[in-house]
């Protein structure tokens, strides 16, 4: 790296780490309905309830709060898969783009609704105008939006203190209120998403991202021969595709385009964009539960996960790399951002469920492809994307403290709930469940002949490419690693089967941690209460997500990045 690159990388994190505090302060004011800077917005929320029949004052408790979010996401999902399989009739659409087939019409709904904004399709040939807008670009804000409500739920369970203290068991869960998930989806969205969405897409503007409804326009290339250059309302759309932690792009290779990231400092907007809400949550979490202690405390331990992902990924492109005698390598890399910011790009859009890419990370090192995969892999919590980020990382907290407890003999508890059974067994549930799902989607590609039809790569090389693409999908991260041919009835169904259990393995059992949390009478701190706010905790909790996140694939990754890495000391090739 370079000094430019190192002034970069300074600038570049010094703003995200400034502006996270204040704007996590203003995302609790927004999320406890306290006055705010944009409060002037409140008769259009109001007006928003009036029109739909919301009644804003009503409170869900776990299960009312789970319907909620699965109805939905279930209308979301159809009616997007009724728009693609339509679109070829439907209007702006100048191109003439075709229907999409069923399977490739499902994958891509399930994609959007689940925030994993995975592409089986390059959206200039796929998708009409009218399905990036309203469907697409639509699923990107609600998505955001659920993700965020799921995790304010988690929050008002950690805090909420019982009206009545003589209820036990069933009932007191049933009585738990933790908030209303129609309010707090449109809070986020009125208030955080669209105006933070509108600054960043005139800034892109500003940058030659393209933003328009004309067709597309037929050019004369360099080599004199006719080139079509695609064209739409791209700017919108990434906007919210990067502070929404959805990645989807508008063009098919996504954030390399020209289009979509033409400049450096278009790429520096972007970069931000991606970390700016995640980063904050922590600050918005401790402040709402009255301890900023602990939103301190884990918002350092996702940055120290963070910056270990970087050192490795920064270490193993521009020097561990065998087939170039101890050279970075530009393969798959565009000339305008270079290895290392091709190297944070992949590291970001991967510790938040992003899935934005401005390089190919099939083209990294071995070992440099590994670190995304394992950002994935260790359950989207390094920031996470938006909300999912967040509860994901309590749920890792819970069984911290629960190790805790046992180590040192005294009672789990939490802010002065007490740990229990039924936590811990939903923690072990949510996370257990995404890591058996991408093994047993992983195994069942590499024995079945559909499965390697379309695989263009032999060898460890290959496993990589398939291990990627079913931690993708259930991470709802949505990079690919690329190389593996996924528009075909095999990948797009047991791909969309793959984002559904991993958006909703954590969901559902967040929701039910947030009712068990919620019921429970807070007991004072006492000389065996275990400290959550040191850093001692924090070195704990970073220990545990390394040991059960990451030891859970250790054979996996064995077999593929890490094999392919020595093979590629002496010159194998795959």
């Amino acid at each position: 790296m370079n000094t430019t690159d190192w002034i970069q990388l300074a600038v570049f994190l010094g703003v995200v780490f400034a502006c996270a505090p204040f704007l996590g302060k203003f995302l609790a004011r927004v999320f406890d309905g306290e006055r705010h800077f944009l409060s002037f917005l409140a008769p259009v929320e109001r007006g928003i309830y009036r029109v739909t029949g919301v009644n804003s004052s009503a409170d869900m408790n776990w299960k009312q709060y789970a319907a909620a979010v699965l109805a939905f996401n279930a209308f979301g999902a159809v009616s997007l898969v009724a728009l693609l399989m339509t679109q070829q009739w439907l209007p702006l659409n100048p191109a003439h783009i075709p229907n999409m087939s069923w399977h490739l019409a499902l994958n891509t709904a399930v994609s959007f609704m689940t925030n994993t904004n995975w592409q089986g399709y390059n959206g200039e040939v796929l998708a009409s105008y009218l399905s990036q807008m309203a469907g697409l670009a639509v699923h990107n804000f609600l998505s955001a939006g659920t993700g965020m409500a799921v995790m304010l739920a988690l929050f008002r369970g950690i805090r909420r203190r019982p009206q009545d203290a003589t209820l036990r068991g069933a009932e007191a869960i049933s009585r738990a209120g933790l908030g209303n998930f129609w309010v707090d989806l449109t809070r986020t969205t009125l208030y955080v998403f669209i105006p933070l969405s509108i600054v960043l897409a005139v800034l892109l503007m500003s940058q030659g991202v393209v933003q328009t409804f004309e067709p597309y326009k037929l050019a004369v290339g360099l080599e004199g021969k006719d080139q079509i250059l695609p064209l739409g309302p791209a700017a919108s759309q990434i906007a919210i595709k990067q502070l929404g932690s959805n990645g989807g792009g508008f063009f098919g290779v996504n954030s390399a385009h020209p289009f979509e990231n033409p400049t450096p400092f278009s790429s520096f907007l972007e970069m931000i964009a991606i970390l700016l809400v995640p980063v904050s949550i922590p600050f918005a979490y401790g402040r709402m539960v009255k301890d900023k202690s602990q939103g301190r405390a884990i918002f350092a331990a996702k940055t120290v996960l963070f910056a270990l992902g970087l050192v490795a990924v920064l270490v193993f492109e521009l020097g561990a790399n065998g087939m170039t005698g101890g050279h970075g390598s530009m393969e798959g890399k565009e000339v305008r951002f270079g290895i290392p910011g091709s190297a944070l790009w992949a590291e970001i859009t991967t510790i938040v469920s992003n899935g934005s890419v401005n390089s190919m990370h099939d083209s990294f090192s071995p070992l440099g492809g590994m670190v995304p995969l394992v950002n994935i892999e260790l359950g989207e919590i390094i920031y996470g994307g938006i909300g999912a980020g967040m509860y994901g990382m309590l749920i890792f907290l819970v069984i911290t403290i629960f190790f805790a407890g046992l180590m040192v003999g005294r009672t789990p508890e939490y802010l002065g709930k007490k740990i229990e059974t039924r936590e811990v067994q939903l923690s072990v549930l949510a996370v257990i469940g995404q890591t058996v799902s991408i093994l047993f989607f992983a195994a069942a590609a590499i024995v079945l002949p559909a499965g390697l039809a379309t695989l263009n790569n032999q060898g460890p090389h290959g496993l990589s490419e398939i291990l990627y693409a079913y931690s993708s999908t259930v991470g709802n991260n949505g990079s690919a690693f690329a190389g593996l041919g996924v528009n075909n009835p095999f990948y797009d169904t047991t791909l969309a089967a793959a984002m559904l259990i991993g958006r909703f393995i954590v969901i559902l059992p967040a929701l039910a941690l947030a009712g068990g949390l919620g019921a429970k009478t807070p007991i004072p701190p006492s000389v065996g209460t275990f400290a959550t706010n040191n850093t001692t905790f924090v070195i704990l909790l970073v220990i545990t997500v390394l040991i059960v996140g990451a030891l859970n694939f250790f054979p996996a990754l064995t077999l593929g990045p890490v094999l392919e890495h020595f093979l590629a000391l002496k010159g194998m090739v795959f």
